[in-house]
């Protein structure tokens, strides 16, 4: 999980740092947008089953 935290935290500044170089609606800044989005998907999707497993 902290691998995964570090991951979204890494693709975070990237985003951030792609759109102060090309734009907030640049191909490369779209793109790692997309990418931080599939892992905070991940994230969600494992939070979600952790909560499941505690209400059983």
């Amino acid at each position: 999980m902290s691998c995964l935290l570090h991951l979204i935290e890494i693709y975070r500044n990237e985003m951030f740092d792609l759109a102060d170089k090309y734009g907030p609606t640049s191909e490369e800044t779209v793109e790692c947008s997309q990418q931080l989005d599939l892992l905070l998907n991940l994230l969600m999707e494992i939070e979600m089953e952790k909560n499941k497993e505690l209400t059983i």
